[in-house]
């Protein structure tokens, strides 16, 4: 038995100098400080195509979701007849995004989601919910088209009868842009 246990003693001291020698005497005195660096560069630039992946999976949906069609706009305005303050809110939210051009904002008017505007903005109790009418408003108040039956349907006296906010300056903002756009125009 000792002669076993003598060996494998004899084995492990070999094998600690052996190591401590193939150290030593590597081919790249640096070996380990390269090694970090490579596995750092690694990791950077894993990270940078992790950072384009994203970027470009950011820029498509962006640039994808307002071209999804008719359906999204109906869902839209379909969501200013729900009687839900937050429902109303996410509709209109929609609409202000969706209303990049003139072509657009004509098929929200004809859908009927400039009315539903003026009326979600007539009936707010709060003003979160008049902030985001007033910004949809806003973001169809461009074309001349949507301009012109906002005035038709009375959108001037609603928005003069809109509560001032002392918590919310954009309203005033929102406002008094919109009332610039129709004496602008000559609606007023």
């Amino acid at each position: 038995m000792r002669t076993l246990a003598a060996r494998f003693s004899a084995y492990l001291c070999r094998r600690k100098i052996g190591n401590v020698q193939s150290r030593n005497f590597s081919s790249s005195p640096l070996g380990k400080d390269e090694r970090t660096l490579e596995e750092e560069a690694d990791r950077k630039i894993g990270w940078f195509l992790k950072l384009i992946f994203v970027g470009t999976a950011t820029a498509v949906a962006y640039n994808f979701f307002p071209y999804m069609g008719d359906t999204l706009l109906q869902q839209s305005v379909s969501l200013l007849h729900v009687k839900d303050p937050l429902f109303k809110r996410m509709g209109a939210s929609r609409l202000s995004r969706f209303a990049i051009d003139d072509e657009r904002r004509k098929k929200i008017v004809e859908m009927g989601g400039a009315e539903e505007l003026l009326n979600m903005l007539g009936a707010a109790k709060d003003d979160q919910t008049r902030k985001e009418a007033l910004k949809a408003l806003v973001a169809l108040s461009p074309s001349d088209e949507a301009a012109g039956f906002l005035q038709r349907a009375g959108a001037i006296s609603v928005i003069r009868d809109t509560p001032d906010s002392t918590e919310d300056a954009e309203i005033e903002k929102y406002k008094l842009s919109l009332l610039k756009r129709f004496q602008n125009l000559k609606f007023d």
